[in-house]
């Protein structure tokens, strides 16, 4: 994989943290944020509610549902008169 330049700027004590914190873990600095940015594009490519909002039925229904409710149309139940 081909490598890119980045610069940051962050806080002196953030810095000094992660430098502390790499070298702990016998590791770089630039290893610490390309682990951190891979976390975070793995939770954003496998995030469940990303796949059921983009459903088109359940957008249609979720839309409809609070139509209903701001218009009054709903008739709200005791957690008792459903799961009792």
């Amino acid at each position: 994989m081909q490598k890119s330049r980045i610069n940051l700027t962050l806080d002196a004590d953030l810095v000094d943290f992660v430098k502390e914190y790499a070298e702990s873990q016998r590791t770089t600095v630039s290893e610490v944020f390309t682990q951190f940015a891979l976390k975070l594009k793995r939770n954003k490519e496998n995030d469940p509610t990303e796949i059921i909002i983009a459903d088109p039925t359940f957008s249609e229904s979720l839309i409809e549902t609070i139509e209903r409710i701001k218009e009054g149309r709903v008739s709200w139940k005791s957690y008792d008169e459903v799961f009792g």
